[in-house]
């Protein structure tokens, strides 16, 4: 699924990006029924979209694993 990315839109940073201008992150942008991931360096490329369902269980997945690699 591809959606334009010429309208200003609310992307939202990951609290992980650290300090200074924080341009080394990820970005995610709600859309209802998916969620459209990007890096911040190379905002211009087209964003990786997944459901908004498997965000949550994937987020929710990092969150028990508290940062380990499983």
């Amino acid at each position: 699924m591809r959606y334009p990315m010429t309208t200003p839109a609310r992307w939202r940073k990951s609290s992980y990006s650290g300090g200074g201008e924080g341009n080394d992150c990820v970005e995610i942008l709600n859309l209802g029924g998916c969620i459209a991931i990007r890096d911040s360096k190379v905002s211009s490329r087209t964003p990786l979209s997944v459901a908004t369902p498997a965000f949550a269980f994937f987020v929710g997945a990092l969150k028990a694993s508290q940062g380990r690699l499983v």
